[in-house]
């Protein structure tokens, strides 16, 4: 049985744990109001964007005049993950979720034949993903130091997307982050960016009809909306994640918080218990040595 002072030491410790918990959990509450406003402000824009791209591609459909954004490599032989993580802990499952989701992602396709490639923001998932797919990844993109990743992160992001796909490194992009629902709710999720996937059910070349006259003109209202909706797109996965990260960090350290005051008042008892049947024992031999004399 452990002694007093190994007891005592112990919930000291267990108490200073608690205080460091409680005081993160206060720090991930404040930066998730700001976070999650973020990400609900952007998700109207991002999501109607989407929506025109993607009723653009069923009309459009793998034309010869479709820009290379819409209409694809005419292949899909190489896949490029793009995995969205954090650069810090303490966040529960968050960064697993999102790497299990990729990962699983990744061994479909292999399973099917292709080529799988990794574009990994952040650090927090590349040891797995580099223990599980050794020389797969082809681009790292470091936010250590950047206090409030935002929009000016998704461009460079987006620029170096549009780089290696003109370069033929890959055929079909997919962006991995998760969703914020609440604090308590993040879903993991994985869509296709490049080239723009169809509405679901609309056959390629599909459309409403309706006569559409394009000022400038198509091509360059295309060129640049297609840049722009991969940007966006990034855009609102890093905004989702910074939420989902604070909101999963602030249920984490609730939790860490109510544990270590269950452990404590565990201890506390043993402590106690411990500390009476010292007392009885002394007692004993006072008693023992009274009744010797």
């Amino acid at each position: 049985m452990a002694s007093l002072k190994e007891l005592k030491g112990r919930i000291v410790s267990v108490k200073s744990t608690q205080k460091i918990t409680k005081a993160k959990k206060m720090v991930a509450a404040a930066k998730l109001r700001k976070a999650q406003a973020a990400a609900e402000a952007a998700r109207p824009y991002a999501e109607r964007l989407e929506g025109v791209v993607a009723s653009l591609a069923s009309k459009v459909g793998a034309s010869d005049s479709a820009p290379k954004l819409l209409a694809g490599t005419g292949k899909s032989d190489t896949h490029l993950l793009v995995v969205l993580n954090s650069d810090r802990g303490l966040a529960g499952a968050f960064n697993s979720n999102i790497v299990k989701a990729a990962r699983d992602k990744a061994l479909e396709l292999q399973a099917q034949g292709k080529k799988v490639l990794f574009y990994l923001v952040g650090r927090k998932g590349r040891p797995v993903i580099a223990r599980l797919f050794p020389g797969q990844i082809i681009e790292q993109y470091e936010t250590t130091g950047i206090r409030d990743i935002g929009f000016e992160q998704a461009s460079e992001i987006s620029a170096k997307l549009m780089e290696l796909y003109e370069a033929g490194a890959f055929d079909v992009a997919h962006l991995f982050y998760s969703k914020f629902r609440s604090a308590l709710l993040q879903i993991a999720t994985g869509q296709q960016m490049i080239p723009v996937p169809p509405p679901e059910g609309a056959a390629p070349g599909s459309g409403s009809g309706a006569s559409v006259e394009y000022e400038p003109d198509e091509e360059a209202i295309l060129a640049d909306l297609l840049p722009r909706n991969v940007t966006i797109q990034i855009f609102k996965g890093l905004l989702e994640n910074a939420a989902s990260e604070q909101g999963a960090s602030m249920t984490a350290m609730d939790n860490a918080t109510r544990n270590a005051g269950e452990l404590i008042n565990k201890l506390t008892i043993v402590y106690n218990r411990t500390r009476q049947a010292a007392i009885t024992t002394e007692l004993i031999e006072i008693i023992a040595g009274a009744e010797a004399l």
